[in-house]
């Protein structure tokens, strides 16, 4: 033990942390081959690396926490079966597993190091704080996951959680469920656990419970052993949605753009399926009829009106742009070095020869001593079309991307557009989410008492809230640390939106990545109708001659709307495996 204390002392002093903290895992783990570093998100086991969350080295946090994060890592490393939990089915199930899991490896730890035992509880601390800093953004799950979390800890319920009664509900049903828990003495009792948990829960939503829980779908809530059940459940709330329980703060991110660089957005849909419903056109509308079954349909707006796009570009925090940027650099660095090298070799292959001007070509010098009338020893580079791309990222901020997801695709926006501009490569990057306006509401309910047929309507008392984070025209950067989350995700008119913004700019090939962790939803529209919305959207998308890629996060939806699609199974690959796929494109040639 005294080697570990004097390696804990020295901790303050060292100017290399990661080297410092190295050593200790070194210590508590046994193994020679395992090393420190700090990245973005949690923390987590990467093989033999440990990655810590930058931001307790950077920010001055409590040396405790620090150490409490790293215990957490070695007694994964050194106790835990990382091949069961490390599975494609993240979501709910994993993340239980994993509080479980992390819990029982933890008490283990302690008994060969005890003070293990203080470091946990300073890292939990640490981490309760962060969770009530974000908690009116989270979503219902995420809440409940907590909840969870913090039971199996033994942990006092926090204000937030004494203010849902929702909450205390769904823990007082799954309590047995709990108790099996903490009883854990494996990965594999753990899983079962998380899985009896998980179980309990759609039980106790099945059973017509209060429960948010009812509002997600098996692509975007709970990871289910009962899909059926789960499509059921989504489809009892699909014609008058779900409000939240009573007392449960509501997200509350939703900015009119008030602050002078909000515009009126009109949606694509206005010149692809008929205008939308004006108030004066209102008690005079025909008669719409849905198309024939089996044709695509669009989700057409009753108006565009109150749909808002803010322009943030250049107006994020400075210095939180500098942080994040760091990140980004730190975790895509090597790839964008290696995207530069391969298109300046596919550029130095394209050069006009034998011109009477430009830059010597050694290759010709030969010739020029040898040929005293040689005119020609110069070559010009052409234009290197590879370089002749613009591209656009669109963010899914859809509350169900609150928590970590959010962060990831923050940090991958930072990412792709940081290495995108130092490459001198056009590029913007949009989000999208919808929300309820009460002037469209006013305006839905003027509707209905006047009698109109609002069958051909799919979108009543939402209004679109767009944001351009970085603009084509701007190299500033710093409004991409202004992402945040929003309500709901009408998936097929954002992608419109951000085409036609596309389709206006000039170049030889035009990318379009899209990141989404769901299929499309608003709580007043037809799922079905979003589905083929989408679809009908992205082949005219593809018609436009825009390449187009989805990109998922935990979730495979994307597979069904998008030709070329990328599924993120593991939340902190998703910068690398987004920055990879722009670079298979930038590289490659388009088929």
């Amino acid at each position: 033990m005294s080697s570990l204390q004097n390696e804990t002392a020295s901790l303050p002093a060292s100017a290399d942390p990661a080297g410092a903290l190295g050593r200790l895992a070194r210590v508590l783990t046994g193994d020679s081959r395992v090393s420190v570093t700090f990245g973005a998100g949690e923390p987590r086991v990467e093989g033999e690396r440990f990655v810590l969350p930058a931001p307790l080295a950077r920010d001055g946090a409590s040396e405790a926490a620090l150490l409490g994060a790293l215990d957490l890592l070695a007694a994964r490393h050194r106790y835990s079966e990382a091949a069961r939990l490390d599975t494609p089915q993240a979501g709910m199930t994993g993340r239980i597993a994993q509080a479980i899991e992390d819990r029982r490896v933890l008490a283990r730890l302690a008994r060969a190091f005890p003070g293990a035992r203080r470091y946990a509880q300073s890292w939990r601390t640490q981490r309760g704080e962060a969770v009530a800093r974000r908690w009116p953004k989270l979503a219902w799950r995420e809440r409940l996951a907590w909840a969870i979390e913090r039971t199996l800890w033994d942990e006092a319920p926090g204000m937030l959680e004494r203010d849902g009664a929702a909450l205390a509900a769904a823990l007082r049903a799954i309590d047995a469920e709990l108790g099996a828990a903490r009883a854990s003495q494996s990965t594999r009792a753990s899983l079962s656990a998380a899985a009896a948990i998980v179980a309990g829960v759609r039980s106790l939503a099945s059973r017509g419970a209060n429960n948010m829980m009812q509002a997600a779908g098996p692509a975007e809530g709970l990871d289910d052993d009962s899909a059926r059940l789960a499509q059921a459940m989504d489809e009892s709330v699909e014609d008058d949605g779900v409000e939240p329980p009573a007392g449960t703060a509501q997200p509350d991110d939703a900015r009119d753009g008030d602050d002078g660089t909000s515009a009126r957005a009109r949606a694509a849909s206005d010149s692809a399926a008929g205008a939308p419903l004006s108030e004066a056109d209102a008690p005079h509308a025909a008669t719409h009829h849905r198309p024939a079954p089996g044709r695509p349909h669009l989700s057409i707006p009753l108006t565009t009106d109150y749909d808002v796009v803010t322009d943030l570009t250049g107006r994020g925090d400075a210095a939180a742009w500098r942080r994040l940027r760091a990140l980004a650099r730190a975790e895509t660095g090597a790839l964008r070095i290696q995207l530069e090298r391969l298109l300046k070799a596919d550029e130095l292959t394209h050069w006009k020869r034998e011109q009477e001007r430009g830059e010597i070509d050694r290759a010709a010098l030969a010739r020029l001593a040898a040929s005293c009338g040689y005119r020609t020893p110069f070559r010009v580079a052409r234009h290197a079309s590879g370089r002749d791309t613009v591209v656009t990222l669109l963010l899914d901020l859809s509350g169900s991307m609150a928590g970590r997801k959010i962060e990831l695709a923050r940090l991958c926006a930072a990412a792709l557009a940081d290495a995108l501009t130092q490459l001198a490569f056009d590029s913007e990057v949009l989000g999208y989410s919808s929300l309820e306006a009460p002037e469209l509401r006013a305006r839905y309910e003027r509707a209905r008492a006047a009698g109109v047929d609002l069958r051909a309507y799919n979108r009543f008392v939402e209004r679109l809230d767009l944001r351009v984070f970085k603009r084509f025209d701007s190299r500033d950067l710093s409004g991409l640390a202004a992402i945040e989350c929003g309500h709901e995700n009408p998936d097929g008119e954002a992608l419109a939106w951000a085409a036609a913004r596309l389709a206006r700019r000039k170049a030889r090939r035009r990318l379009l990545f899209v990141l989404s962790d769901g299929y499309p939803s608003t709580s007043d529209g037809d799922p079905a109708v979003l589905r083929s919305d989408l679809l009908a959207r992205v082949q005219a998308v593809k018609e436009q001659g825009i390449e187009l890629v989805g990109i998922g996060i935990l979730d495979d939806a994307v597979e069904a709307f998008y030709p070329d699609a990328v599924v993120v199974r593991k939340l902190h690959e998703l910068p690398a495996t987004a920055f990879a796929t722009l670079s298979r494109l930038l590289a490659g040639r388009r088929h």
